[in-house]
C-alpha cells in the first residue's frame, strides 16, 4: 500500500521538493553575504553619532524586492499544498474508481486512507518546514531591520512565513483538502472550496483570534525625538504619532491623546507663533515644538503585543490549527468507513 502511495504521488512530491531545493541553493549563495553587509554596516555606524536609523532603512530598501518575494513563497506553500496535494488525494481516487480496485484486496479502507494521509500530509509538513526555515535564515539580517518600517516579526506578514506556524498551516490545508474532496467527490469544485475556506482561516485568525491569545500591554509614552513617527502640520493644526518603546512588538492600535486621556487626531498648535513656529534650524524648532506638546500633556497610547511573545504566540497557534486538522482527519476516517 505505502510503495502504490508513493508511485502515485512521487511526481508532485519531485516537482515540489526540487523547487525547495533550487530556493534552497539561491538563498544559500546569497545568504551569506546578505549577513555580512548587515553586519558590516552596523559596526560601522554604531561607531557614529545618530545611531543606525538611516542605514536600516537603506538595507531594508536595497533588499525590499527579494525579501517580499521569499516571503510570499512561505505564505502560498500551504495553500498550494492544499489545492494540488490535499484536495485531489481522494477526489481523483473517486472520480476515476480506482479505490474499489484497492478496497476489493485485502487492504482495509482505514489502512488504505491512513497510508495516504500519512505519506502525503509528512511530506507537506516537510516541505513547509524546510521552506520556513531556509527563508526565515536567508531574511534574519533583513527582518532585524524591517520593524523600522512596520515590519516586525510579530506583525500577520512576518509571523505567518517564520518559525513552525507554516508546518501547521500545510497540515491543516492538506486535511481542509481532503475534507472537501471527500464531501465533494469532483477535483475541481474541490479545490475552488478548499482555498476559498483556507484563504478565510488565514485572514481570520490573524485578525480575530491571535490579538486575544495573551491580555495585549498598553503604554502611554510621552512624544520625543527618539520615538517619533509621524509629524505633520495642516493649517495650524499639528499630527503627530510616536513609535512603541519595544519596536519589534506588533502594535494594535496607537492613538494620540490629550492630558484628560482622550482620543485626537491633530493637535491645535500656531505655526506663525510659539514654539512650534519655524525659528532657527529645522531641529532646534522640532525640539521646541515637542517641548511644548509634552507641556500641554498630549502623549501616545500604545497597545500591543510585546516582541518576547512570538515564540509563545507560535506555539499557541500551532496548537489552534493542530486541533481542526486532527478533527478533520477523524471525519475522514468515519466516512471512508461508512461509504458503500
Amino acid at each position: 500500500m505505502t510503495w502504490l502511495t508513493w508511485r502515485q504521488f512521487r511526481a508532485a512530491a519531485a516537482m515540489m521538493f526540487a523547487a525547495l531545493a533550487a530556493l534552497a541553493a539561491v538563498l544559500a549563495l546569497t545568504g551569506p553575504g546578505l549577513a555580512d553587509d548587515y553586519a558590516t554596516g552596523i559596526a560601522a555606524c554604531t561607531t557614529q553619532g545618530g545611531g543606525c536609523s538611516d542605514f536600516a532603512g537603506l538595507f531594508f530598501n536595497d533588499h525590499q524586492g527579494p525579501f517580499l518575494a521569499v516571503t510570499a513563497v512561505v505564505l502560498l506553500l500551504p495553500a498550494l499544498i492544499g489545492l494540488f496535494w490535499g484536495a485531489p488525494l481522494i477526489t481523483r481516487e473517486l472520480e476515476a474508481g480506482t479505490h474499489r480496485l484497492v478496497w476489493n484486496q485485502s487492504i482495509t479502507r482505514t489502512r488504505w486512507l491512513a497510508v495516504k494521509l500519512a505519506l502525503t500530509g509528512l511530506a507537506a509538513m516537510t516541505a513547509a518546514g524546510l521552506g520556513s526555515l531556509a527563508v526565515t535564515w536567508w531574511s534574519s539580517p533583513i527582518d532585524k531591520a524591517a520593524h523600522t518600517f512596520n515590519f516586525p516579526k510579530m506583525a500577520p506578514l512576518l509571523f505567518d512565513t517564520r518559525g513552525i506556524v507554516p508546518i501547521a498551516y500545510a497540515a491543516f490545508a492538506f486535511a481542509l483538502g481532503v475534507t472537501v474532496g471527500m464531501l465533494v467527490r469532483r477535483t475541481l469544485p474541490a479545490m475552488a472550496i478548499t482555498l476559498a475556506v483556507f484563504v478565510t482561516v488565514q485572514f481570520a485568525v490573524p485578525l480575530l483570534v491571535r490579538p486575544h491569545l495573551l491580555p495585549s500591554t498598553r503604554s502611554t509614552i510621552q512624544i520625543t525625538e527618539s520615538n517619533l513617527e509621524d509629524f505633520n502640520f495642516d493649517a495650524d493644526r499639528l499630527r503627530v504619532s510616536a513609535k512603541a518603546a519595544d519596536t519589534g512588538a506588533w502594535v494594535l492600535s496607537s492613538h494620540t491623546v490629550d492630558a484628560s486621556g482622550h482620543t485626537v487626531d491633530t493637535i491645535p498648535v500656531s505655526m506663525s507663533s510659539g514654539p512650534c513656529a519655524p525659528s532657527g534650524p529645522p531641529e532646534q524648532t522640532l525640539s521646541a515644538c515637542l517641548a511644548e506638546i509634552k507641556r500641554l500633556g498630549y502623549r501616545q497610547q500604545v497597545t500591543y503585543q510585546p516582541s518576547s511573545r512570538f515564540w509563545p504566540f507560535q506555539w499557541y497557534e500551532t496548537g489552534i490549527y493542530t486541533a481542526p486538522t486532527l478533527g478533520l482527519a477523524g471525519f475522514c476516517f468515519r466516512r471512508i468507513r461508512r461509504r458503500s
